[in-house]
C-alpha cells in the first residue's frame, strides 16, 4: 500500500485541482501580506535544520518590513523545538515532522492546552544520488532494504549497486548518508521509508541536511536522504515508487497528487491559548510566512508552496 502522506490532507482542504500544476507557483488565491504598525521585539526560533534556510529568508523579508524586530534562529533538529516551546526559550518551533504524541503531552502538561500547528510548506523528502549515478528509480521496499537493518518491508539486504540494477557497478558498495536522531527528517524517513524499522549502523549520520548532500556530491557511490530544498547540481533526486513498477520524480505535481511516496508538510509550532490570538509579533510573522511573499520565498528556496486553503487555515489560527 502506498504511504500517502499529503493527498488526504489536500483532499480534505478541497484543493485536488492542484495536481495539474507541474511547475510550482503560488496559489493565486493567497493574498499579499498587509503590513501593520507597532510590530517590534525579539522573535526566537529553535528547531528544524531542514527549515533553517527558509527561516533565515523569511526572517530577512520580515525584518525588511519591521526593522525593529530581531529574529534569532537556531536549527539543530526538530527534536529541539518542543522543549524550547515548553521552556519558553522560543516562540516558534520549526519542525520537518509532526509533533509526536509524547511531545504534545509534555506541552499540554505544562500549559493545559496543545501547541498550535501551522503548515508552511510542502516538501519532497528526496533520496539523493550522485549526479553521475544512472539509477532510474527505487521502490520503497528497495530503499528499506538499502537503509534498514530490520527490513520491515520484507526485502533482502541490499548493499551493492548491482543489486538495484547497475550491472556496471557490480560489487560497488552503496555508501549511505543520513541525519542524526534529533532530526525530524531522520524520524520521518524512519517511520515512512523504513516502516518504523532501524537504520543500518553503516549510515554516516550528518549534523545537517547540507552535509548529507555535500557528502553525496563528492561520493559517486553515495546515497542519502534530505529535503528537496537542499538539492544542488552535484546530486540528483532518485525517482521513487512502489511495487507496481512506476517511479515518480520528487516534483510538486507528484507531491500534491500523492504519487511521490515521501511527500510531507513542513511545520511551525507556536504556543497559543485556545480561542485567543497569538501575540502580535508571532502572529504577524506567521501571516507573512503563509502570504504570497512568504510562499514565493518557499519556491525560491527549492521547496513547494501550500495551497490557499492551507494558508487560510493557518491565518485563522493566529487571529
Amino acid at each position: 500500500m502506498k504511504p500517502n502522506i499529503i493527498l488526504p490532507l489536500f483532499a480534505i482542504a478541497g484543493v485536488a485541482g492542484f495536481a495539474q500544476a507541474a511547475k510550482p507557483t503560488v496559489d493565486a488565491a493567497i493574498g499579499e501580506y498587509k503590513q501593520v504598525s507597532g510590530v517590534s521585539g525579539n522573535l526566537n526560533s529553535i528547531g528544524s535544520d531542514t527549515l533553517n534556510n527558509l527561516m533565515t529568508l523569511w526572517a530577512e523579508g520580515f525584518n525588511a518590513l519591521y526593522p525593529n524586530v530581531n529574529v534569532q534562529i537556531e536549527g539543530k533538529g526538530s527534536a529541539t523545538g518542543p522543549p524550547a516551546l515548553i521552556e519558553g526559550t522560543a516562540q516558534i518551533a520549526p519542525m520537518s515532522r509532526a509533533m509526536k504524541a509524547e511531545e504534545i503531552d509534555a506541552f499540554e502538561k505544562k500549559f493545559g492546552y496543545k501547541p498550535t500547528e501551522i503548515k508552511v510548506s510542502v516538501d519532497a523528502l528526496a533520496v539523493f544520488a550522485h549526479k553521475d549515478n544512472p539509477i532510474k528509480g527505487l521502490t520503497l521496499a528497495q530503499v528499506d532494504s538499502i537503509f534498514s537493518s530490520t527490513r520491515k518491508a520484507g526485502g533482502q539486504d541490499i548493499t551493492t549497486w548491482d543489486q538495484v540494477g547497475l550491472s556496471d557497478w557490480a560489487g560497488r558498495a552503496i555508501s549511505l548518508y543520513g541525519r542524526n536522531s534529533a532530526s525530524g527528517t531522520y524520524g520521518f524517513f524512519k517511520e515512512v521509508a523504513l516502516a518504523k524499522g532501524d537504520f543500518k549502523n553503516t549510515v554516516k549520520e550528518q549534523p545537517g541536511s547540507s552535509a548529507v548532500v555535500q557528502g553525496i556530491s563528492s561520493d559517486i557511490y553515495g546515497l542519502g536522504y534530505s529535503g528537496i530544498g537542499y538539492m544542488t547540481s552535484g546530486v540528483r533526486a532518485v525517482p521513487l515508487g512502489t511495487e507496481d513498477g512506476k517511479f515518480f520524480e520528487a516534483s510538486y505535481e507528484n507531491c500534491i497528487s500523492g504519487d511521490f511516496p515521501l511527500a510531507r508538510f513542513l511545520y511551525l509550532y507556536i504556543n497559543r491559548k485556545p480561542d485567543a490570538p497569538a501575540d502580535t509579533l508571532t502572529a504577524e510573522f506567521i501571516k507573512y510566512v503563509v502570504s504570497k511573499a512568504g510562499q514565493e520565498i518557499v519556491i525560491k528556496d527549492g521547496y513547494f508552496p501550500i495551497p490557499a486553503a492551507v494558508s487560510e487555515e493557518s491565518v485563522k489560527f493566529v487571529k
